[in-house]
């Protein structure tokens, strides 16, 4: 009998740990530390990403899995245009022309729009996207809607849709202009394309009257479309992305479903199903290089997002998940630790709130109250060292007290009664910032452990912010200003002045938030009756990340955590608020390993 190392030309390796890295495929060992034989194989599989800023559908989309771009788009006409950068969305400049039904090609600081939909009429704009503005261009030959693009945007491809009826028409662009190219052999129109322009791919759509969903597929070779292996599942409203070698198609409706979750993987001759979308739906778009690496977003009405990979690593996207329930639910609380170690305390739900509760990391425990109990009151510190100051009961407060881990003792008042006050830092060298009286406040106190001193004001003077960091390294974003219009103006803290950074993507206030000065995380809040939406902060740029479970505003949250394992308690909306937890666990890689056995 051959032995293994003469079938395969190497040998089982006896490890102590476990093998790591793409190089190890395949490759088969015997584990010392669990007795047992193991391979590593690759996996197919969704995860989730940042959610898109603005929820949309019938749009466009280019770039890759690390670099995406996405432009126009409904409901009604967008001009909105957003970067994705491998983990979350962030705003970039607008398109001339709103427009839905429309196409795009290229990459994120290249990128191309052609075509689309301003009811009643189709449109024949075209326009490059440099990485931050939008630029008019030559029109394409003839306003369509509902047509697939592929190329560069110096070699861009235009191929269907629908002027006022299903066409056939190709049009190549050279930078400059648009000239006529070989007809597809199937018209249709809300279908996708992708690869270059010697060497597109076309899947799927739909043509009516009768109406009739499309699962043809043709390639083009620069000249001419020939018709090759149909997909598995007809569809139209469907999104791809790749090469004509290497493509992806997912998502799309037809008659057994308006939110389809089935994806299918191209070779270059045939179409093969791999793993679901974690949530169905039409009219989204897609972005990547490769079937190996594909980027899915958006759709009517949702802001989800899914990166596709086929990796010998197995990716666990960012995500919130339930924790242990509050013992008193509430709303405007303050909080203060970790994740494993949080502290919650004040609030409103049918009547001032002094309880005071400890969270273990799946349960909390009441503990001694507050001496004043209050709401809209700010927060800080750890577990065994926290600070609440300022709040409301009928009058604004200034007082200050500190948490040991067991009891509360007053310390010294702040110098300005406020509420809707934030903080950052530690209960021996902590900030607070803004908040209101009669009007709203850009005042700024420092805590030395022992009394308050007035430092340098905020820029923009705000309420119901959220801030982390440290008493020298401090973030304020959001919040309200005069008239309670919400903001996404950020301010960052120095020890001495407030300096003006990027805003946030999203304007939220009455959210909460934890981390540092360079990696923060900012979750929930308001306008409306409660946002899930998150922001990711890493010292430069704002991000979308992972949304909550439940939307909420006036909410609590681990002020001492990382933005990597952040945790989020109580909140709105009235009259009782809400008890639930949640906790953040950032994108994670592990090794694919099967262990082997003889069943």
């Amino acid at each position: 009998m051959s032995e293994y190392r003469n079938l395969k030309g190497r040998k089982i390796k006896f490890l102590t740990s476990d093998l790591s890295g793409e190089a190890a495929e395949g490759q088969l060992f015997y584990s010392d530390t669990n007795n047992d034989f193991k391979t590593v194989v690759a996996s197919e599989v969704w995860s989730s990403g940042g959610d898109m800023v603005k929820a949309r559908g019938d749009f466009a989309g280019c770039g890759t899995q690390t670099a995406g771009l996405a432009f126009g788009g409904g409901p009604g006409s967008l001009a909105n245009t957003e970067e994705y950068n491998g983990s979350g969305w962030a705003v970039g400049g607008d398109l001339n022309t709103a427009r839905s039904l429309l196409a795009g090609a290229g990459t994120q600081t290249a990128g191309l729009a052609f075509g689309g939909y301003v009811p009643p009429n189709n449109k024949n704009e075209v326009e490059e996207y440099n990485g931050s503005t939008w630029a008019e261009q030559n029109n394409l030959p003839a306003a369509t809607r509902g047509l697939a693009g592929a190329g560069t945007q110096t070699a861009g491809l235009a191929f269907g849709g629908f002027t006022d009826t299903e066409v056939t028409t190709t049009s190549e662009y050279d930078g400059t202009n648009w000239t006529a190219g070989g007809a597809l052999n199937t018209a249709r129109r809300f279908f996708s394309g992708c690869g270059t322009q010697t060497a597109g791919l076309a899947f799927g759509g739909f043509v009516g009257p009768p109406d009739t969903d499309q699962s043809a597929t043709e390639e083009y070779n620069g000249s001419a479309w020939s018709s090759v292996n149909s997909l598995a599942v007809a569809r139209r409203n469907i999104a791809g992305c790749g090469i004509q070698t290497s493509a992806l198609a997912f998502g799309g409706k037809n008659p057994s479903s308006n939110n389809l979750t089935s994806a299918e993987k191209y070779d270059g001759t045939n179409w093969s199903t791999t793993t679901v979308l974690g949530t169905g739906r039409r009219g989204m778009a897609g972005a990547g290089s490769n079937n190996t690496a594909g980027l899915g977003f958006g759709g009517i009405t949702t802001t989800a997002t899914e990166e596709f990979n086929r990796s010998v690593n197995t990716i666990t996207g960012a995500a919130w998940a339930s924790g242990g329930n509050m013992g008193t639910g509430r709303y405007i609380l303050a909080g203060a630790g970790t994740q494993t170690a949080g502290l919650g305390f004040g609030g409103y739900a049918g009547a001032i709130k002094d309880e005071t509760e400890e969270y273990n990391g799946s349960a909390w425990s009441e503990q001694n109250d507050l001496n004043t109990g209050r709401y809209a009151l700010g927060g800080m510190g750890t577990q065994t060292a926290a600070l609440a100051f300022g709040g409301q009961t009928n009058t604004n407060l200034n007082n200050s007290e500190e948490y040991n881990g067991t009891s509360w003792t007053e310390g010294n008042n702040l110098n300005t009664a406020r509420q809707k006050v934030v903080g950052a830092g530690l209960q021996t060298a902590a900030v607070a910032f803004g908040g209101v009286t009669s009007t709203d406040l850009a005042n700024t106190e420092e805590y030395n452990g022992t009394s308050w001193s007035n430092a340098n004001n905020m820029n923009t003077a705000r309420k119901t912010a959220t801030g982390f960091g440290l008493q020298t390294a401090a973030i304020v974003a959001g919040g309200e200003v005069s008239g309670d219009a919400g903001i996404t103006t950020v301010e960052a803290y120095d020890g001495t002045n407030w300096t003006a950074v990027n805003d946030m993507q999203r304007i939220y206030y009455a959210n909460a938030s934890c981390g540092t000065q360079t990696d923060g995380l900012v979750f929930g809040g308001a306008p409306g009756a409660g946002q899930s939406g998150s922001q990711q902060w890493d010292g430069t740029n704002w991000r979308t990340s992972a949304s909550l479970g439940t939307g909420r505003w006036k909410l609590g949250s681990g002020t001492a955590a990382t933005a990597s394992s952040a945790l989020a308690f109580g909140g709105g909306p009235p009259p009782d608020g809400n008890n639930g937890t949640e906790e953040f666990t950032a994108e994670s890689t592990a090794l694919n390993l099967n262990t082997l056995t003889d069943s």
